[in-house]
């Protein structure tokens, strides 16, 4: 999908700066990039790489000092035109047609109970099971092995990779994408202990996912023991991410791989955690709040808030003391040595 400069920067919003004719057919990093690509700088510490990257044009802002001889591609947000440029360029993935599918739309060997409602344009691929009353909105695609429950339902133009499970009464909203082995609604993790014993306690809930939510690769969220454990609107997670039954995750939040949530935890809107945070049950998180990596939340934590550590404080304080942690060793050998100083001298006195 090759346009020229001038092209790609009326999609873009962009003004070109230099030769608009040049022609670009794909996009890569500023340090990677070849003659053809179109890169973009959306970090000055990669500023370095504008000596000497062979890309045709970059995708810069305004004030972003810029060598000469470098054609650029002048915008408010690099970061997002570079997206855009990729849709452009690139497109999405292509979703195949289903094999052993008559009607290029629903296999052969796929399973699906009479009283399943499909959508009109949802293609339903090998060795899919859609039990009982289920739902499936219009233009889905349902990779091969997933496994849709009893009354569960699936809204529109949603897309579940291979092996996704959907357990019973579950809800997902509208353009929802589910990658690979992630499992929706599995019990919660309750058990009440008895005399030695952990005894069951029934997940009579349910799992809802609200629209434009994509959850990643082997990720798990519980159903809860009551109600619903809730997905918010336009929330992305990465993989290997563990929900607690009851939880409630708002809006337009971000979750980096290996995040651990526990039960009952209510997270505000636009809250970012960080790759491996974990929290704790019975808890909340306010809006706009920022864990860094490994993050552990142990209380509530107010509205806005940047934080890290274990447990979790202010995120310059944890940066500080992470720093001074690798110096205690040498901290410990300077006190020892006074110590020894000390004892002698009251030795001597």
């Amino acid at each position: 999908m090759s346009q020229t400069l001038d092209q790609l920067a009326k999609c873009l919003g962009a003004t070109v700066h230099g030769d608009g004719t040049q022609v670009v057919n794909g996009c890569a990093a500023i340090n990677r990039a070849k003659p053809g690509d179109i890169t973009f700088l959306a970090n000055r510490k990669y500023s370095r790489f504008l000596e000497t990257t062979e890309a045709t044009a970059v995708l810069i802002s305004d004030d972003e000092p810029c060598p000469e001889g470098i054609t650029r591609l002048v915008c408010t947000d690099p970061y997002f035109a570079f997206r855009n440029a990729m849709v452009e360029l690139h497109g999405y993935r292509e979703h195949p047609t289903p094999i052993g599918s008559d009607d290029q739309h629903v296999s052969e060997v796929a399973t699906i109970h009479h009283t399943a409602s499909i959508g009109e344009g949802t293609r339903i691929h090998p060795n899919v099971t859609i039990e009982q009353g289920a739902s499936i909105g219009t233009g889905c695609h349902v990779y091969p092995g997933v496994y849709i429950g009893k009354d569960a339902s699936v809204g529109k133009d949603c897309i579940l990779y291979p092996n996704v499970t959907i357990y019973d009464r579950c809800e997902l909203g509208n353009r929802v994408i589910i990658h690979g082995n992630s499992v929706i609604g599995q019990d919660g993790f309750g058990f009440a202990t008895h005399e030695g014993a952990h005894h069951k306690i029934p997940q009579d809930g349910n799992v809802v996912i609200e629209d434009d939510v994509e959850i990643g690769g082997g990720c798990a969220i519980e159903r809860a023991t009551m109600g619903s454990t809730r997905i918010g609107a336009g929330t992305k997670f990465a993989d290997l991410i563990s929900i607690g039954h009851g939880t409630t995750i708002g809006s337009h939040c971000l979750l980096v791989s290996l995040v651990g949530i526990a039960g009952s935890v209510d997270v505000g809107n636009y809250v970012v955690l960080g790759g491996q945070t974990g929290v704790t049950g019975h808890i909340s998180i306010g809006d706009g709040v920022q864990a860094l990596a490994q993050t552990g939340i142990v209380g509530d934590i107010e509205p806005g808030s940047v934080i890290g550590g274990a447990p979790a404080i202010d995120a310059d304080m944890a940066k500080r003391n992470a720093l001074a942690a690798m110096h205690l060793s040498e901290l410990a050998k300077r006190v020892k040595k006074l110590e020894r100083r000390l004892a002698k001298d009251a030795g001597d006195g």
